[in-house]
């Protein structure tokens, strides 16, 4: 299972939210390079790199962080927030980014997200499917949809998605432990790669959701908060591949 780091942005900084709201935000680092080149060299390989300030205006506002970052590292960098046309995406590839996340598109404007997965592939494309009390969020978590969780994922992966980040809000920032009965709903009702986060705060947790099927998992404030440190995280991957090899 694959672990990665997120990095949220807001006025290009490095930041943390609690459930969303961003009257909650604290700042962890001014310099996210900095963050990512500490990731990189504990063996990380992938970055979940998230524009929030783009999240909730829908206007990429921090394409500098992801330019810059992939100019520094080899990271495969997953970026998302504020992506709303053609021009976005071809924006951000450009800029460095091996795949995009798209969210609240998937859930108002199914048939573009169809036209974009179709246009630059499954691999390249990733569903966001962040949700509250079984509901699909949307716009940074501002905002909220009728669809349900387990069924907006099992649709869209018979429609040909591959990927789909998935984390529930409402745990999210509290480090009580992911929604593992949820991702285990998802991976039993298709083959999707389910990346999971929220809630992530102990090596038991991932052991979990590996045994739930996810892919990977996503972790934020436990690391910036030193609940797991980078190095213990890199020695459980290191773990993890001795046992697979």
């Amino acid at each position: 299972m694959r672990i990665i780091i997120a990095i949220d942005i807001i006025d290009g900084k490095c930041v943390r939210l609690t459930q969303g709201d961003f009257s909650s935000l604290r700042v962890y680092n001014e310099n996210p390079v900095d963050v990512a080149r500490e990731m990189e060299a504990n063996g990380f390989k992938y970055l979940h790199l998230v524009d929030l300030d783009g999240a909730r205006t829908r206007k990429i506002r921090n394409i500098k962080v992801l330019e810059s970052i992939s100019a520094v590292t080899s990271l495969g960098i997953d970026f998302s927030g504020g992506l709303t046309s053609g021009n976005d995406l071809r924006s951000v590839f450009s800029a460095g980014a091996a795949q995009v996340t798209i969210g609240t598109t998937a859930v108002f404007n199914p048939g573009l997200f169809i036209d974009w997965l179709n246009e630059y592939g499954n691999d390249r494309i990733i569903l966001g499917a962040d949700f509250r009390d079984r509901k699909v969020v949307t716009r940074g978590w501002t905002g909220s949809s009728s669809e349900e969780i387990v069924s907006f994922v099992t649709g869209y992966y018979h429609q040909g998605v591959k990927y789909c980040i998935c984390t529930d809000a409402g745990k999210d920032g509290l480090m009580t432990g992911p929604s593992t009965e949820i991702y285990r709903e998802i991976t039993g009702s298709s083959n999707i790669k389910l990346i999971a986060g929220g809630g992530i705060t102990s090596t038991d947790d991932l052991d979990e959701l590996k045994a739930a099927g996810c892919d990977g998992a996503i972790i934020g404030k436990a690391v910036y908060e030193k609940k797991l440190s980078l190095k213990e995280l890199s020695y459980y991957v290191e773990k993890e591949n001795n046992t697979v090899s």
